[in-house]
């Protein structure tokens, strides 16, 4: 190894002296173009615009020299729209393994959540069909109906789950009642309609709706919250990757990168310094970001931490069928007190009660129980803590781009015989640049805070996420410390945005299921999916939103890999609408 380095060391010592030699030619007039008319092909194809001979250069703007020079002004123009485009591609490459980890894994955990979703409704279809076989067909339809709702929602649709947990119940309690508590009762319209309002007035499903509620609630906030907040991130990283460069930076990067050409320099490159400070000086509103950023993360961090129990969304989905389970128990336990309500609500006649009291059916339960996936490691929450302990290495990401940048480009590492914007020094320092960036830095090339719209933008939506993750952060302490297990199950009305009550009392999450991240379902899957996806599909068509279907085993590869193309391409050409 040692050999090969001081070998390395002499070729790099040649190499500058004979840079040397070129520069020390082109002071005496034995400037040869040759070399960088061929060179210059390489970003302008043909050699027209290069001069054969040297030239004086008086009309060059950025590449002065007081000798002459290989250049002339339309190279320069060239020359700089080239520099421009080089900044462009290292700003990607700086940021390319951070964006690659927030796309797939926001593609990953979209998926996921809907792959949840499908289980939980095929765990609640399934507990129908195994219970209640009488009334399985037509509650699958409500089922299909509640969890394209939860789909929906997460998806960024503004249904109201107070709402959509109501109508499932108004739905299934007219059936349960003319098929199980009072199998004489015709379904008529009217009848139909009386026996949903007095679901509500009788209170007939007990505390279970409201649990539900809480329960469902809480989670898809949480879910939902997490999946913006990934989406945030790729649009920031869109927008930094293709920043508009500055004027005085792409006069500056011209220096840096092409100037030296013009004095038939063509190897030398960069110092490492000097490329820091031209960076750190073009960047300077981007830098701006990197606290915000940090806090970001740090957001995202604690609220994934936070997304447990009734906040996690595999936790509640699927346990729901369980709960829908005791609901149903309720009613059928407490039939004897709510029958004289009901009947005095809808008045049925005296021989319709007699005929359903004389005929009333038990019902069936078969013996065959809802098979339930045992704790793997591979659940949500441990890909979420594995994704935010990657995530937690880019805290200082914009911090530290442009020595990221100068680290992806062709820099000169120690600073020895590199170009230092004007010629070629032993060692850089920043006092031997003359009138160069020093100067230019102190003037703001790269626009501060104040005066980038872009940035300014960019740097709110990260405050407008920050605060509310924060904000929620302190409504699940707030909620946590405020009820006691029997009060989060015995509590209140529930909205989307208020604390209520929770499912975490005795009677709550019976089951701790959890999914593998890729499952083998242990279950049938012997309930229609048709009737489901027509549901999605009209919800797409009446909301003008496109709902991937859930997959199962060996499916679910392929369907993240075919989300997560389109999620590249709009990274790579979304932004372009801004530029």
């Amino acid at each position: 190894m040692a050999p090969a380095r001081e070998f390395r060391s002499q070729s790099l010592l040649l190499l500058a002296l004979a840079e040397l030699m070129a520069v020390a030619a082109a002071a005496k007039g034995q400037l040869s173009c040759k070399e960088v008319r061929v060179s210059f092909q390489s970003v302008q194809p043909g050699v027209r615009w290069a001069p054969e001979s040297p030239v004086s250069g008086t009309d060059l703007q950025v590449c002065i020299t007081k000798t002459s020079t290989c250049c002339n002004r339309r190279m320069e123009d060239r020359y700089q729209i080239v520099s421009r485009l080089n900044m462009e591609q290292l700003l990607q490459s700086a940021s390319s393994k951070l964006k690659f980890l927030i796309i797939q894994n926001a593609a990953i955990f979209q998926e996921a959540f809907e792959m949840v979703i499908r289980h939980a409704r095929n765990y609640t279809n399934t507990m129908f069909k195994n219970h209640y076989q009488n009334i399985s067909s037509k509650a699958m339809k409500f089922v299909g109906e509640l969890f394209t709702d939860i789909s929906l929602y997460l998806l960024g649709s503004d249904i109201n789950v107070n709402d959509m947990v109501n109508e499932f119940f108004d739905s299934l309690f007219p059936v349960l009642y003319s098929q199980y508590l009072n199998p004489g009762v015709h379904e008529t319209v009217e009848n139909i309609e009386c026996l949903r309002l007095a679901r509500s007035d009788t209170n007939a499903f007990g505390r279970y709706p409201k649990t539900i509620m809480t329960q469902v609630s809480k989670s898809l906030q949480a879910s939902k919250a997490f999946l913006q907040a990934l989406n945030l991130g790729i649009e920031v990283i869109n927008t930094t990757d293709y920043l508009k460069i500055s004027k005085d930076c792409g006069r500056t990067l011209l220096k840096m990168w092409y100037c030296s050409h013009c004095q038939g320099v063509l190897e030398t490159k960069p110092c490492a310094g000097y490329c820091g400070s031209t960076m750190r000086a073009c960047l300077a509103s981007v830098v701006e970001i990197d606290t915000h950023w940090e806090e970001y993360i740090l957001s995202i961090e604690r609220h994934t931490r936070e997304m447990y129990g009734i906040y996690d969304l595999e936790n509640v989905l699927l346990n729901l069928f369980s709960l829908i389970q005791e609901a149903v128990l309720h009613v059928e336990k407490n039939w004897g007190k709510l029958n004289p309500s009901i009947n005095k609500l809808c008045s049925p006649s005296k021989q319709r009660i007699s005929r359903s009291v004389h005929n009333r059916r038990e019902f069936i339960i078969n013996k065959k129980e809802v098979k339930t996936l045992a704790d793997h490691e591979e659940t949500l929450s441990g890909k979420r803590r594995e994704f935010v302990a990657k995530l937690k290495t880019y805290r200082h990401f914009y911090g530290d781009l442009p020595g990221q940048v100068c680290h992806h480009s062709a820099v000169v590492e120690n600073d020895t015989f590199c170009w230092n914007g004007h010629e070629i020094v032993e060692r850089f320092s920043p006092h031997t640049v003359k009138n160069g960036l020093k100067i230019h830095s102190s003037h703001q090339e790269g626009k501060s805070r104040g005066s980038d719209p872009v940035i300014n933008q960019i740097i709110d939506k990260l405050n407008h996420i920050n605060q509310l993750l924060k904000a929620m952060s302190s409504q699940r302490q707030k909620y946590l410390g405020k009820f006691t297990e029997e009060d989060e199950a015995e509590s209140g009305d529930c909205d989307d945005e208020d604390d209520c009550d929770g499912g975490s009392g005795k009677n709550s999450l019976r089951i701790r299921n959890k999914l593998r991240f890729i499952p083998e379902m242990d279950y049938d899957f012997d309930i229609e999916d048709i009737p489901f996806n027509k549901q999605v599909r009209n919800q797409q068509e009446h909301n003008g939103r496109e709902i991937v279907h859930l997959q199962s085993g060996s499916d679910y590869k392929e369907t993240v890999l075919a989300r997560i193309f389109p999620l590249f391409i709009a990274a790579i050409f979304g932004i372009l609408i801004m530029v």
